[in-house]
């Protein structure tokens, strides 16, 4: 009695040589990956020193080292310092040898300094060594899959547990040598036993070995990156061990099998890279009050239904979110609002909840489901289509994720929720129409409410009021009725507790440079012909068009077919914006059937993404068409590090979302921004306004802080932004 058999000792002995190995294995990858960063990170160091004066020398020691002499021998910069030796520096007249040394020592000091600050970027373009020997390290412990931080903690925890209990256990092992032990150390192995037969009944390994060893694929593939997640209760740790070993004992993948799964799915290198580099703390939290940030901070957020690895400032968002519990998080497009949107439902789910409701647009409705059953595993039922009562049926009795559109979120049968979402949250800043009078709804039924826009307000402060009253109405009549508008710092610490926006220069360090460029061109004959015809109209699109009106001698068509060559030539991928079909009409045609799209509005959601999946997948160079309201939502694009924008537009979020679509986090590439403008006409007068409606979004929005002004913003509706701009142009060209 209270012998553990020798089966269940070989398998208690075999799971915690498992879980050593893996977390041996994975301390063995790491360090090569650390290692790998750390010899970037010093060259990156050492090529901004070559611009650090050697009289800087001087700022680390307190002054006390005397550099004139260095300076006559001609040491300019710290680099040069480095680049020679504390040898070389003592044959220098009136250096010693003591002096050489803290010479050369102040200079590695700033060199480290530099290091920790430097910001990396990794160019697929130019892969030098050891920019190619950390993304190869860095493979490694992606192509693991999102699974390995659970099968670490497993492991960890197994190996702090077992290995004590069969120290503890080692009499039992045979009858003879539990005789010869004393009473009280028999007592303790007994005990012992009992908690790993427990132990091992918890992992599945309580059995009789049948298992693959741990060289060998358990799929049959060895991949660790699918969607299906490993097998879940008794079998789950102890398998989950094993595939995240399988993984990582595979060799180092070639260069350009790295680089290419790199450009493929960077988003995650930059995360496990940010992990590794020990992301900077501070720009992740915004600009909130420093004991809101610390309450935040100090939020757990349990993984366990999760299955990406986050950023710093996700997961602050997420934590936010749930400490708040009725925020908007407004940070810039392409930062990943839906990932922080999927981490905090999966820590409700964690934390018992079990319904959770997301309300977006149609055209955004199949990338949610793709995200949520990607990045968790939570189950997702879109609500939209003709299956929508039966995936409503199965998600009321089941629970997991619905998915609906705003326009039907008015159908969904009540339920009670842990959260609600609500994605492109700023279309329904008009209380009065149908889908906000349903998010208002919902929002009174569900304690926790999570608002995810880039753009909160597009033309007015009202607009910022509006959202904020669906979530906290007493916050929002307070904005309406006091003076706090008026004070840019009272107005900040009155929107913290419900807003927090981070922006993609605060947060992405990596991300490419995003170039723009106006490429102004002159009218031809005929199409200056059709503008002034449409001025006289007073006929503000066809103006806004005239310059594609005749393609054959259409001066914007040329430049614009002349980038797309030059992108070509390249290997780039382009994608080209416009508002008017029949512009991209014009521009397919011109392309001879070369384009992907065009992407409109009458384009099913399905049918989008589609497009979107084969212009990505093309090899090389592709042109993607799309008018700007229907790509400029939902859609990623990194794919593509060319856009065109064909005409400005009415609105500068519009403008912003649709460019913001190929330069957001997973973009690997510069990304060049050309907008094709004409000059003297509809285009020059609308930039002039629409600069207006840019510093109005940046004062009250653009961070979680206000600019210093006033709380009066001028209203620049598309209505009256049309009247201005015909009136100019009219007394202009008529008589």
């Amino acid at each position: 009695m209270g012998i553990l058999g020798p089966v269940n000792f070989s398998n208690a002995d075999l799971l915690l040589a498992d879980a050593r190995t893996l977390l041996d294995e994975h301390a063995a990858v790491r360090a090569q990956a650390v290692h790998a960063l750390d010899a970037l990170r010093r060259d990156v160091a050492r090529a901004g020193l070559e611009s650090v004066p050697v009289s800087r020398l001087k700022d680390v020691t307190d002054g006390r080292l005397r550099i004139a002499t260095l300076e006559k021998a001609g040491f300019a910069t710290v680099r040069q310092v480095l680049d020679a030796t504390p040898y070389e520096l003592q044959l220098l007249p009136g250096i010693g040898a003591r002096t050489a040394g803290q010479i050369h020592a102040a200079a590695r000091q700033i060199e480290q300094a530099a290091a920790e600050a430097a910001s990396l970027r990794l160019d697929v373009d130019v892969p030098d060594h050891h920019t190619t020997e950390l993304v190869v390290a860095l493979h490694r412990l992606v192509v693991a899959g999102p699974d390995l931080p659970r099968a670490l903690h497993a492991a960890g925890d197994l190996a702090g547990r077992l290995a004590p209990l069969l120290a503890q256990a080692r009499p039992a092992r045979s009858r003879l040598r539990m005789m010869l032990t004393l009473p009280s150390r028999r007592r303790q192995a007994r005990e012992a036993v009992e908690a790993i037969e427990r132990l091992l009944a918890d992992t599945g390994a309580g059995d009789p070995l049948d298992r693959t060893s741990a060289g060998e694929p358990l799929d049959g593939t060895g991949t660790g990156t699918g969607t299906e997640g490993p097998p879940s209760g008794a079998a789950g740790t102890r398998l989950l061990i094993a595939q995240a070993t399988t993984d990582l004992l595979r060799p180092p993948a070639r260069d350009f099998e790295a680089w290419a799964d790199f450009e493929s799915r960077s988003p995650e290198y930059f995360a496990l890279l940010a992990e590794l580099a020990g992301e900077p703390l501070g720009r992740e939290q915004g600009l909130l009050p420093d004991d809101l940030a610390a309450k935040v901070a100090a939020q757990p957020l349990d993984d366990t239904h999760r299955r990406v690895s986050l950023r710093g400032y996700q997961a602050f968002g997420a934590r936010f979110a749930l400490v708040q519990e009725r925020v908007i998080i407004g940070d810039e497009m392409g930062l990943g609002k839906s990932i922080e949107a999927i981490a905090a439902l999966a820590h409700l789910r964690a934390s018992g909840e079990t319904h959770f409701l997301v309300a977006c647009p149609a055209s955004v409705l199949i990338n949610w489901v793709r995200e949520i059953g990607a990045r968790s595993t939570l189950p997702a039922y879109p609500l939209h289509g003709p299956d929508r009562l039966a995936a409503q049926h199965e998600w009321l009795r089941r629970g997991g994720v619905a998915v609906a559109t705003l326009d039907g979120l008015h159908r969904v049968e009540p339920a009670d929720l842990g959260m609600l979402v609500v994605d492109e949250a700023h279309y329904v800043k008009n209380p009065e129409t149908k889908r906000s009078r349903a998010v208002a709804g919902w929002c009174g039924r569900a304690r926790r409410v999570l608002f995810l826009t880039g753009t909160p307000m597009e033309n007015r402060v009202e607009e910022f009021r509006t959202l904020i009253a669906y979530l906290r109405p007493g916050l929002a009549a307070e904005l309406r009725s006091s003076d706090v508008v008026a004070g840019a710092q009272a107005f900040r610490k009155a929107v913290a507790p419900v807003y927090l926006r981070r922006n993609q220069q605060d947060v992405l360090a990596e991300l490419p440079d995003r170039v723009e460029a106006d490429e102004w061109v002159e009218f031809s004959g005929a199409d200056l012909e059709v503008y002034r015809e449409a001025v006289a109209k007073g006929n503000f699109m066809a103006m806004r068009r005239a310059a594609y009106a005749e393609p054959a001698t259409s001066a914007k068509l040329k430049r614009l077919l002349e980038l797309i060559d030059d992108a070509e030539a390249n290997g780039l991928k382009v994608v080209v914006f416009s508002y008017f079909r029949a512009v991209l009409a014009a521009v397919g045609a011109a392309l001879d059937g070369r384009a992907h799209g065009p992407l409109s509005g009458d384009v099913s959601a399905e049918r989008r993404q589609q497009v979107v999946d084969e212009f990505s997948a093309a090899a090389g160079h592709a042109v993607l068409l799309s008018q700007v309201q229907a790509g400029g939502v939902g859609l990623n694009l990194q794919a593509a590090s060319v856009v065109i924008l064909c005409e400005p537009q009415v609105k500068p979020s519009m403008e912003t979302q649709a460019v913001g679509r190929a330069h957001r986090m997973g973009q690997v590439r510069r990304v060049q921004v050309h907008r094709l403008l004409t000059v003297d006409s509809v285009d020059q007068r609308m930039l002039d306004i629409l600069r207006r409606k840019s510093r109005l979004f940046d004062a009250y929005a653009r961070r979680s802080d206000l600019a210093e002004s006033t709380g009066d913003a001028v209203d620049v509706s598309e209505q009256s932004l049309a009247r201005l701009v015909v009136e100019e142009e009219q007394r202009r060209l008529l008589p």
